[in-house]
């Protein structure tokens, strides 16, 4: 890389890093699987730097090595040690001395794990990225029909695990804050 590469790098990195891990933390619930993801994303983009075809539109290409590199890392982590089970693990009990909003948030990540990994990166692009279904669509590698029916199957499953938990207050709009398990 030479040195204008890796000042357009470094500019890079340094502007869009805090949004990227955000979009990392919500696609694994772990702040620092997050960090591992956003930092496996950009070396593998450092690599590539000088060949991006699109050098205005790099972020594309890191969300799309990040969702990507989650992907692999669920498969390897998942592989052989799946059980099947008639009901599902009681989810932990929550302090009583937590302010609402955090329980709150930790209600929303927990039904965002529950979702299927393609339908996670899809509400956490949309919702949470604020990013038109276009652009989804070609970070996941998927048609924009495909985003649409995701959408409205994550919102579905969503709702129905919402509408079991019972009436809650509308959540704060900044995500989650802390460490916390994948499902």
């Amino acid at each position: 890389m030479n040195a204008d590469d890796e000042r357009e790098f470094r500019e890079f990195v340094a502007a869009r890093s805090r949004s990227l891990l955000h979009t990392a933390y919500l696609l694994t619930g772990d702040w620092e699987q997050g960090r591992d993801l956003v930092q496996t994303a950009l070396a593998s983009t450092a690599r590539r730097w000088s060949r991006l075809r699109d050098r205005q539109q790099p972020e594309t290409y890191v969300r799309r090595a990040i969702y990507h590199a989650q992907i692999d890392r669920f498969r390897l982590l998942s592989w052989g040690k799946e059980t099947v089970t008639d009901t599902l693990p009681e989810p932990p009990a929550q302090a009583a001395d937590w302010a609402d909003t955090v329980v709150q948030r930790q209600d929303i990540m927990a039904a965002l794990r529950r979702l299927p990994k393609r339908q996670r990166a899809v509400i956490v692009l949309r919702y949470f990225e604020d990013l038109p279904d276009p652009e989804i669509a070609e970070i996941l590698g998927i048609a924009p029909g495909t985003v649409r029916s995701q959408t409205h199957k994550a919102l579905t499953s969503l709702r129905a695990a919402f509408a079991e938990a019972g009436p809650v207050a509308a959540p704060s709009p900044s995500p989650a804050s802390g460490r916390s398990t994948v499902a």
